[in-house]
């Protein structure tokens, strides 16, 4: 069974602490920024204002005079400190100050505004510098416009901007590539143990989840299941050692029974009342040996002990054989055998075991299905996989008891009357399973057509 990474619950929470981190980070950073940014302002703010007010006391103390000998004798601020200065009349014209002219198209609204000047570089190419400013209405109806060169700050601020995204970015690509390993961490542990438990079920019970000695959740999980399976073969090689002695036991004195049972016809001479009682008892010995070593083949098969180590199986040549084995049985009854294949229907399993699937579903067609009829045995490729199909024009199962012959001992009304044990139908169904195979009755139109889907090798 692969498992997706993209669909795991790993991947998932991984995915989900890395967007919550994220946006932590992210909001973290961009309150930084903003509060950065709105420092600066205020700072710059702050020293236009202080500016201003003391423009404005020395225009008090002097008049415009004062105040525009003031301005001319800060001209040259813009080289040391980048502050710009102009005074205007009420037309706007300039009176004072280091700005060639009045940079805005009528009188700003807001407190506090922003322009470009253009100035020399070092190589004498122009250069625009953003200026914030403050206009402020004098008393006489003059205006009186204080600034700062804001460029080093946005050059500044842009900077920041920058590294404040490429953070967020790295964050999350950390944040991505952390939960992928992460997901991809859980998601290997996960499958080798969803792989060993597998085996497990296939029944090799000597696998054993790894414990790494990290002691954290998956090693408690993996002790705890190592425990139980522990358990499970302790369990199941007492119940194994049991049954093969109880069906060693049985089987000795079933065959003695049935030599002595013969001995007593080959001496019952002309006695023909003897003869059939012994005749009978012996058909009933057959049927309980029968019973018995079907019963044991259903065991073996639903404990996976012959799958253990299984290896490649060519449905086509198996199926070949089979029809084979039992066309002489099928002229006898005056049925056609018929068998088609296709190259290449490989599967892993028992090859036994599937034989023993072909015998019991071909002697049940040959069994009920009336002189004249057919029986077609299949293997074909269907898809990455492989399908065996056994089909007859007999009587068939009605839909609604195909679910319960499967079960152990169940036989139909009709078959009442013919010999059976009721277990051929389920001993298929455990090999189909041991094989991981999916089993399925179907109406043949008229008859019944089982076919077993596997999967590829």
């Amino acid at each position: 069974m692969k498992i997706n990474p993209l669909r795991t619950s790993a991947f998932r929470l991984a995915l989900g602490y890395g967007v919550i981190f994220t946006l932590g980070v992210s909001a973290l950073l961009g309150s930084i920024y903003l509060l950065t940014e709105t420092v600066l302002n205020n700072e710059i703010d702050a020293v236009i204002t202080a500016e201003t007010e003391g423009l404005t006391d020395e225009y008090r103390r002097g008049g415009l005079s004062a105040l525009a000998d003031e301005l001319n004798w800060r001209s040259d601020s813009w080289g040391r400190t980048g502050a710009v200065y102009l005074l205007a009349d009420a037309n706007l014209a300039k009176e004072g100050g280091n700005l060639q002219g009045w940079p805005y198209n009528g009188v700003p609204t807001e407190r506090w505004s922003t322009f470009e000047i253009e100035a020399r570089g070092s190589d004498d190419d122009p250069v625009r510098h953003p200026v914030r400013a403050s206009v402020m209405l004098l008393p006489d109806g003059h205006r009186l416009l204080v600034g700062m060169d804001v460029s080093q700050q946005d050059r500044f601020i842009a900077t920041f901007r920058k590294a404040t995204l490429w953070g967020i970015g790295l964050t999350a690509l950390i944040g991505v590539l952390t939960g992928s390993w992460l997901s991809r961490r859980l998601t290997r542990r996960v499958q080798g143990a969803a792989e060993t438990c597998d085996a497990i079920v296939g029944g090799d019970l000597s696998r054993r989840l790894p414990v790494t000695g990290s002691r954290d959740e998956f090693d408690m999980l993996a002790q705890a299941v190592n425990s139980m399976v522990d358990r499970l073969a302790e369990k199941t090689q007492v119940l194994r050692a049991t049954f093969d002695s109880a069906a060693h036991d049985l089987r000795a004195p079933l065959y003695r029974l049935r030599g002595r049972l013969e001995d007593a016809v080959r001496g019952a001479g002309a006695d023909d009342s003897v003869r059939a009682g012994v005749e009978a008892s012996l058909q009933e010995l057959e049927h309980v040996q029968r019973t018995l070593t079907t019963l044991l083949q259903i065991a073996q098969a639903e404990s996976a002990i012959s799958v253990a180590n299984s290896a490649a199986v060519d449905l086509s040549e198996l199926a070949a054989d089979m029809a084979d084995l039992y066309e002489p049985a099928a002229r006898e009854r005056q049925l056609q055998l018929s068998v088609r294949t296709d190259a290449e229907c490989g599967v892993r399993g028992n090859r036994q075991l599937l034989a023993q699937v072909v015998a019991n579903l071909v002697e049940n067609s040959l069994k009920y299905v009336p002189a004249g009829g057919h029986i077609e045995v299949k293997a074909e490729r269907v898809g990455a996989g492989s399908r065996l199909t056994v089909a007859d024009d007999g009587p068939g199962i009605p839909e609604s008891e195909r679910t319960h012959v499967l079960q152990p001992f169940v036989r139909l009304p009709a078959a009442a009357s013919t010999a059976g044990t009721g277990l051929g139908l389920s001993l298929v169904a455990a090999i189909a399973k041991l094989h991981h195979a999916q089993l399925a009755l179907e109406d043949n139109h008229p008859g019944l057509r089982v076919v077993l889907d596997f999967g590829s090798v």
